[in-house]
């Protein structure tokens, strides 16, 4: 048997970074890329790499080129680590797995490192692979603080909820990271939202300003942990952003939202330092007039338009003038 699995891109509408912090967002994916894996059983466990895995080089140049868009490492470590995560997973819950090894193969066209949720889509790919190959049931609210462990714990690389959610629950989703909830419940508060009220969406990156998410976290982490009235106020004012759009867009009002998401973006602003390139994303959508804020963690903006097609055609031109490519994400219905 054959198993063919995907997980989607996704862009954090509001309320991110906030999904690290017990902060509450809204998430959609964004069915444009995705990460795709198969797996069959074989005689030793093997993990194919794909080109972005690659050792070989033609000149120096595109070694360097390699580096900008997919880091020092490509999908094999993730996959090892995922590997791993759901072998403890298994063990801890009881559940004995059977001596049967498998091959897995992966792909993807997911942009890496620009806060389009490349890396965890990788991850949550394998986890349903692995899922499907044993036939083992995670259950759907849990599993993605599973998927996040495998970044947390495996790899030490600080991330938040929010990726993993969307990327199980797909769709249009808000999410409550509650403490209390979290802490009794090992998982947050998740409510799909109708897509359709969602207003005209753009989705912008630039491949050379990717920004690993261990950056803006690792910084922020380290001031919460330290109490800093202003990152704790900001993670505050962050879930009331995304409390307020959730309530637009349930009452049909989702063309409302835009102020909300230039409001997260200048107040992300006012904690961590914007690259003059990511700053660029964001100053090429203002220009003509949209509200506009980080899809993630940077590399990639998610933005609101009036629905004019010669409007968002213009504003493709300058965005691919600085070497950047917009979208129109393709939401699609929650699952």
């Amino acid at each position: 048997m054959i198993i063919h699995t995907h997980a989607y891109a996704r862009a954090g509408l509001i309320g991110n970074p906030s999904d690290g912090y017990f902060g509450k967002t809204i998430s959609v994916i964004v069915q444009n890329y995705k990460a795709e894996v198969i797996c069959y059983e074989s005689p030793r466990l093997e993990i194919r790499p794909q080109h972005s895995d690659r050792l070989v080089f033609e000149r120096l140049d595109d070694l360097v080129d390699d580096v900008y868009v997919n880091g020092y490492y490509g999908g094999v470590r993730l996959i090892k680590a995922t590997i791993k995560r759901f072998h403890d997973y298994c063990r801890e819950h009881g559940q004995m797995l059977p001596p049967w090894q498998f091959t897995i193969e992966y792909r993807t066209d997911i942009p890496i490192r620009v806060g389009l949720a490349g890396s965890s889509g990788i991850i949550t790919a394998v986890m349903r692979a692995l899922m499907k190959f044993f036939q083992i049931d995670i259950p759907k609210p849990e599993l993605p603080g599973v998927i996040l462990s495998v970044e947390l714990d495996e790899l030490g690389i600080s991330a938040g909820l929010q990726d993993r959610v969307i990327q199980i629950y797909e769709g249009a989703v808000f999410m409550d990271f509650d403490r209390e909830h979290l802490e009794t419940k090992g998982h947050g508060i998740y409510e799909s939202l109708d897509p359709s009220n969602l207003p005209p969406l753009f989705v912008a990156y630039h491949s050379h300003l990717s920004e690993g998410t261990e950056v803006t976290h690792n910084s922020l982490r380290d001031r919460w942990n330290r109490e800093e009235k202003q990152v704790v106020e900001a993670m505050g004012q962050f879930a009331d952003l995304a409390e307020r759009c959730r309530e637009l867009i349930q009452s049909g009002r989702g063309e409302e939202i835009a102020p909300l998401m230039n409001d997260n973006f200048n107040l992300r602003a006012s904690l961590v330092q914007i690259s003059p390139g990511n700053q660029m994303l964001i100053d090429i959508a203002r220009r003509y007039g949209c509200a506009v804020k980080f899809a993630g963690s940077g590399g990639a903006v998610i933005g609101v338009y009036d629905g004019d097609p010669a409007r968002l055609r213009r504003m493709r031109q300058d965005y691919e003038a600085f070497g950047a490519e917009l979208i129109e994400p393709q939401i699609g219905d929650c699952s």
